[in-house]
């Protein structure tokens, strides 16, 4: 089954650090806190941010999603007296539009109940610090597409709406015209994912898997890792990569060529990429090599990220590329 995306080779190229590469690859990930508050300091002032592991496995993810008005986890190290903490949300587009103040029990806070992004603000008495990162994304429930569309963007149906047994997404991320650009991790933007039709149509929805996220960004650091080991030390190493296809709606997944009907990119856990893992210039087998070994590598290390991995390297695609996927079981295949 192929996940060819027709379309441009976009210009998106990311860097991926090769020191990043290898502190993923030589230096087991710190483990995540047991405490909501792991490293209280005793201090005066307020001192609050996201421990490591708000950024999943990878240390790369920059945001986490939620529904409206539903508990989210959001892990913090804070300073001092935890007893005395609040904390708010605010609206991460207009600083104006706030929450308003409810006490921190915990490492589980109420999510806002209008969709959108959001940053945390940890209070205690006058002392007040805004965590920038990761922000929350309050998605929009799957429950208010109506029909084939979600206010006015065309979704299409999904198996799950005519039959029972099987998944849908548990909501969308609204994006504007400003999200295009918004981070959704360290080498990732949310425009990477929004599906390539209805051009003109605002706002878009994507759905989006943060473990596809982390997958990604383990996959981008280890392929860095390996390629600091083919060349000096003091060359430094990038890794250029293009997003292909993202997030596709049903409706637009049916008119892809050779798509998979029931296509993992319609639940926001998968994405085609063409990688130069060697660094060359051009996509070729070797690349292909170097990303089903890095794929392997983090599947193996982190088998709650494991899912498919398609090859798209014949000479029926003028670009070869990847698609991989966290769909939750092993898969390989060939197209």
């Amino acid at each position: 089954m192929a996940e060819r995306e027709k379309g441009r080779w976009g210009a998106f190229a990311a860097i991926v650090a090769a020191a990043l590469g290898i502190v993923q690859f030589y230096k087991p990930a710190s483990p995540a806190p047991t405490q909501p508050f792991a490293a209280l300091a005793r201090a005066r002032g307020l001192s609050a941010g996201a421990s490591l592991n708000a950024f999943g496995d990878s240390r790369e993810v920059r945001l986490r999603f939620a529904l409206p008005a539903s508990l989210v986890e959001f892990p913090l190290e804070v300073s001092g007296d935890v007893s005395s903490l609040a904390y708010e949300w605010i609206a991460a587009d207009d600083t104006t539009r706030r929450t308003g103040l409810q006490p921190i029990s915990g490492a589980s806070f109420i999510s806002p109940s209008t969709p959108g992004y959001y940053h945390l603000a940890v209070v205690r008495g006058t002392d007040r610090q805004i965590i920038t990162e990761p922000t929350l994304a309050v998605m929009v429930p799957f429950q208010e597409k109506i029909g084939a569309t979600l206010n006015g963007y065309r979704i299409g149906t999904y198996i799950a709406e005519r039959l029972s047994g099987h998944d849908h997404p548990l909501g969308f991320l609204q994006v504007d015209r400003g999200d295009v650009d918004r981070r959704v991790s360290t080498h990732l933007r949310l425009g990477d994912f929004v599906t390539r039709d209805q051009q003109d149509v605002w706002p878009k929805y994507v759905a989006l898997n943060p473990r596809l996220l982390d997958k990604l960004e383990l996959v981008l650091a280890r392929i860095g890792a390996q390629a600091r080991f083919r060349r000096a030390a003091e060359d430094s190493r990038e890794v250029a990569f293009d997003v292909h296809s993202g997030f596709r709606t049903p409706a637009h997944n049916r008119g892809v060529w050779r798509a998979a009907s029931d296509s993992r990119h319609q639940y926001g856990d998968a994405a085609d990429l063409a990688i130069d893992a060697d660094g060359d210039g051009r996509i070729t087998a070797r690349d292909e090599a170097l990303v089903v070994r890095a794929v392997d590598e983090v599947e193996s290390e982190h088998p709650d990220l494991i899912g498919g991995l398609g090859l798209y390297t014949s000479a029926a695609y003028n670009t070869p590329y990847v698609h991989i996927d966290a769909r939750g079981s092993r898969s390989r295949w060939k197209g």
